[in-house]
């Protein structure tokens, strides 16, 4: 399943990159599991991590949910992406392309947007925010995740 192999927790860095070259990087968290019966796939995500709350940080804190889930009509993933702090609702389709998945949409202003999971492991993954603020004449990159499984609590 495309996004079953996801299911469980992760430790992040994740890093925003800005149109002028600057990166700001922070420890995030991200948490998969099954939803609805075994149908779906639903996770947290949630920038600093929480026990990085109470130090000052350079990065605003920020948590989203997204649902997954296949849909036959299309062969393909339905997405569903919420950030109440922002007041996002992001909806994508998502594919296997090659190693990746790739997973395209549009930015809150409309402009096309693709998240992309890639370099794929059991113990680790890659993602990025890709994004065209010129209508998909040229692509940025926006943000990216360098994602490893957490360690079982102690």
């Amino acid at each position: 399943m495309l996004f079953g192999q996801f299911v469980g927790d992760w430790d992040v860095d994740f890093t925003v990159h800005g149109p002028d070259g600057a990166r700001q990087t922070e420890k995030a968290e991200w948490h998969f599991g099954w939803i609805l019966e075994g149908r779906a796939i639903q996770d947290v995500w949630i920038v600093p991590r929480r026990e990085e709350r109470d130090k000052s940080s350079p990065v605003k804190s920020d948590y989203g949910t997204t649902i997954r889930f296949y849909d036959p009509a299309i062969d393909a993933w339905r997405v569903v992406y919420v950030s109440p702090l922002h007041g996002d609702l992001l909806t994508f389709v998502a594919r296997q392309v090659g190693d990746e998945i790739v997973l395209e949409g549009r930015d809150p202003d409309g402009s096309p947007m693709r998240w992309i999971f890639s370099e794929i492991t059991g113990q680790s993954f890659r993602w990025r925010r890709v994004v065209s603020p010129d209508g998909g004449k040229t692509r940025r990159l926006h943000k990216e995740m360098c994602v490893r499984r957490a360690e079982p609590p102690q």
